[in-house]
């Protein structure tokens, strides 16, 4: 009959509805990676070929800014400062986290675990601008609490955000103590994946729990330590808030990031084009870096 429809038009018309289903469930997706992702780089790459500052109309003027970025002693200091920051974060997140991952880990009651987990990732929780006015008042060396106590004990506490030797450091312990907690989750994760069964055949081949923990226990968390390290590193790479709240880059430059630096140059000083080009900078930055990290994780991580 002519209204009837063969098998295979049917199927064809629900792989249609199939398909049209799945554009609609990742439609949203979609549309906010091309609004908040997809467009804004596209502009920056268009206006770092302007030089513009928001007042008079764009002027084109080719790769002058790209032509620019060597010469700016500012920018490699940023990013000295940056990598520094970044590689630090990276270093004391996966061994602080580890440490702790391991001491939550070893048969302590649930309700004591339960407290310590919760303990631990409380301050993540927490604004970046609260950490940081925190911070700012208790490291503070005339009325801060640390100054306090530590001066009871007849020690002088450094200038911690006017010391341009110190104030890097204090960022950064800062910045440990606002995001371990993240971390120490997932190392505990990546921890109560290890089979039991590997931890106790070891033991009975005769090996004690340092031997155990870098010839069993590590091996089989490469996965969870290396998904830390990217994430660890991309977000370090665009510290701001911490910076822009207690030091504002300074003393001397000491702690001004890449990030605080785009902001600066785009937001203070209106030079838009310039800014724009700092942000693909940036960007290249963290990609190639991320890039080498899955290049070079083919040699040391063991994927179950």
């Amino acid at each position: 009959m002519a209204g009837n429809t063969t098998p295979s038009s049917r199927s064809g018309q629900l792989r249609q509805r199939s398909r049209l289903a799945g554009w609609l469930f990742v439609s949203p997706a979609v549309l906010l990676f091309l609004i908040f992702v997809l467009g804004p780089f596209v502009a920056a790459m268009a206006l770092s070929l302007f030089s513009y500052d928001l007042l008079t109309p764009p002027k084109f003027v080719g790769f002058k800014n790209f032509g620019q970025l060597p010469k700016d002693s500012l920018l490699l200091r940023s990013l000295g400062n940056t990598f520094l920051f970044a590689f630090a974060s990276v270093v004391t997140h996966l061994v602080g986290g580890m440490l702790l991952a391991l001491a939550v880990n070893r048969g302590i009651n649930k309700v004591l675990s339960y407290f310590v987990r919760t303990a631990l990732f409380f301050p993540f929780l927490i604004s970046w601008a609260a950490v940081s006015l925190l911070w700012k008042y208790v490291l503070d060396p005339t009325f801060g609490i640390f100054a306090f106590y530590v001066g009871k004990l007849g020690i002088t506490p450094p200038l911690w955000f006017t010391e341009p030797r110190w104030a890097l450091p204090a960022i950064i312990g800062i910045d440990w103590w606002h995001t371990i907690g993240y971390t120490f989750l997932i190392m505990l994760a990546g921890l109560q994946t290890v089979p039991s069964e590997m931890i106790e055949a070891a033991r009975v081949d005769g090996a004690n729990r340092v031997q155990t923990f870098f010839n069993v226990t590590v091996p089989l968390m490469t996965p969870t330590l290396f998904f830390a390290s990217v994430i660890t590193f991309i977000g370090a790479f665009q510290i701001f808030d911490p910076i822009q709240i207690i030091t504002g880059g300074g003393p001397n430059d000491s702690t001004i990031t890449a990030v605080m630096y785009l902001y600066q140059t785009g937001f203070q000083a209106f030079q838009i084009g310039y800014a724009s080009t700092i942000a693909l900078v940036i960007f290249a930055v963290i990609m190639l870096v991320t890039l080498l990290q899955f290049w070079g994780s083919r040699k040391w991580v063991h994927n179950a």
